[in-house]
């Protein structure tokens, strides 16, 4: 006769069978705090502040250009870059509303920014104190209390835990493919941006060192001891003295907005990896432990997890910073290229300078040539081209005879090209060499021609001079006028900002997604651990009772 089945707790087979199937289902509050943290999570805004004036209508397009024409009305030069977007609390002015539009190097924008971060910190904090404090009395209550109740078991706790976990488990891994997917893209949408700036910084630094070298060498024009006037030598002279002065400004700026984008944002990337990487084996392997039942395993894990989470948390925060201040940037870029010559704080990416400097470089350019040019005329037309000179004269005289010289066309006043007996400053030096003769040793032509070679250099140096100055008047107008930095930013703004904000969204949502995942996760890992437990102890007790069929009940 086969002795009756006893439980370890010394409980009657069929009064523990009894109890266990009218045992109810109960959900833990703290689960529903986590969902209600996740959920929660999802409607943060990823780059746009609040607007300022919620209680009225608004416009749209036709309100900010109304803005903007008040604004031009009234005689305000300056304007606020991305103002509805930068409308955020600002912590250091009392949790007032910051209104003072996009502006990189304000410690209120910074702290307005920042704090928008807040709800992710508020999260990390929440989760970390309370996941730990039901950590700690889990402990307290499996290492200090004994259980003198029966384990429940229900079937339908059960199929859901596992349900969802594996749903979970498969969001989690999906949110951090999005998430390395998008990082990498990102990266690469920011390296090209950077890589742009810089070679327009670059390209900027060396036209004006161009310029500046133009500028000198007029000073050392001389033909037949013909040289630039005083008065035109020493603007000149003040000119190039503001290039020097503010010429390496352009790549200095730029390589430092690399250098900093890249200083906050290499650590970021290299997070952001380590918390992928991190994440997907939280996931995967906790997913596989729950299913095979290792239980110190899925404590160990829960602990890892917990900190993980929190400390993903707080990336999610520092992430949604930086997505603002891109999305911020995209958008000043875009209104300031409207209105370049407003005063705003979009000059500090590149300078765009003031009018009266950028003139004077203009009507030093443009007076250097036209010297140049009177002085090269003057040459042609009362040596070059004289026939009449007395061979006393000498090194006027220098037996110059054949075809005359063509003079220079004024490239300022030409719309249509040269006329008949001019040559353009293009095609000066080429077409100079037609006229150049043979000397002797005393410097008299042996041959038909109207220029020595000596005198050919000097003109030709002096052209080109002129030449490269009036070629650059086209680059010092853009400076003028900003034209450089406002096609600079338009391509930045049409190229480059869709792909940081589409990308840096990748990246925000993944995380989010994978984090809270696998939050969900880590906790579905206790409840679908502890209904595995019971399931299997449960069955234990069945089959025992089973094989008992003569112990006062009947069989299952």
């Amino acid at each position: 006769m086969h002795k009756p089945f006893v439980s370890p707790r010394g409980k009657n087979p069929e009064i523990q069978r009894r109890r266990i199937m009218k045992m109810p289902v109960r959900l833990k509050p703290f689960f529903l705090i986590i969902a209600l943290f996740l959920i929660s999570s999802t409607f943060f805004p990823l780059s746009h502040g609040q607007d300022a004036k919620d209680d009225q209508p608004s416009d749209g397009a036709m309100s900010l250009l109304k803005e903007r024409l008040d604004e031009a009305g009234s005689g305000n030069a300056s304007f606020v870059l991305a103002k509805k977007e930068t409308y955020r609390k600002d912590p250091l002015d009392n949790f007032n509303f910051y209104t003072g539009g996009w502006n990189i190097a304000s410690v209120h924008y910074l702290a307005s920014v920042a704090f928008s971060s807040a709800p992710f910190a508020i999260i990390a904090i929440a989760w970390f104190v309370l996941f730990g404090l039901f950590l700690f009395c889990a402990c307290i209550c499996c290492c200090c209390c004994r259980r003198n109740k029966p384990y429940g078991y229900s079937r339908l706790a059960y199929a859901l835990s596992l349900i969802f976990l594996v749903l979970f488990t498969i969001a989690a891994i999906v949110g951090c493919v999005i998430m390395y997917i998008g990082e990498g893209r990102f990266q690469g949408s920011v390296n090209g941006a950077t890589k742009y700036i810089v070679n327009q910084g670059i390209s900027v630094v060396n036209n004006l060192i161009n310029v500046y070298n133009y500028l000198s060498s007029a000073k050392n024009i001389a033909l037949n001891q013909q040289f630039l006037p005083p008065d035109l030598v020493s603007q000149i002279d003040k000119v190039n003295s503001l290039i020097n002065a503010t010429g390496n400004l352009p790549h200095v700026t730029s390589a430092h907005i690399t250098d900093s984008v890249l200083v906050f944002l290499n650590p970021v990337n290299m997070a952001l990896i380590t918390i992928t990487v991190f994440l997907l084996l939280l996931a995967f392997l906790g997913f596989l432990f729950s299913i095979l039942g290792m239980q110190a395993c899925v404590y160990l894990f829960v602990v890892i997890g917990w900190i993980i989470i929190t400390l993903t948390f707080i990336l999610c925060g520092i992430f949604l910073v930086f997505h603002n201040i891109v999305a911020d940037t995209c958008v000043a870029m875009d209104e300031w290229v409207q209105n370049p010559m407003a005063d705003s704080a979009m000059k500090e990416l590149l300078p765009c300078w003031d009018r009266g400097f950028g003139q004077n470089v203009l009507n030093a350019s443009r007076s250097v040539t036209t010297s140049v040019d009177g002085l090269l005329n003057e040459y042609i037309v009362l040596v070059a081209n004289n026939d009449t000179l007395p061979p006393e004269t000498v090194p006027l005289y220098h037996n110059q005879s054949g075809p005359l010289v063509p003079v220079l066309c004024n490239p300022y006043t030409t719309q249509q090209g040269c006329g008949e007996g001019e040559v353009a400053l293009s095609d000066a030096a080429e077409e100079w060499k037609k006229y150049v003769c043979e000397v002797s040793a005393a410097g008299i032509c042996t041959t038909i021609g109207r220029l020595t070679p000596d005198m050919y250099n000097q003109m030709t140096s002096a052209v080109n001079v002129s030449y490269g100055l009036h070629n650059y008047g086209h680059f010092l107008a853009g400076i003028v006028d900003c034209t450089v930095l406002r096609d600079t930013f338009n391509d930045i703004s049409q190229n480059h900002c869709p792909g940081l904000r589409k990308y840096s969204e990748w990246v925000y949502i993944g995380l989010v997604t994978a984090t809270g995942s696998v939050m969900l996760s880590l906790i579905l890992w206790v409840l679908y651990a502890r209904e595995r437990r019971h399931r299997k102890y449960t069955k234990r007790i069945n089959k025992g009772y089973d094989e008992s069929p003569l112990v006062g009940g009947r069989k299952l």
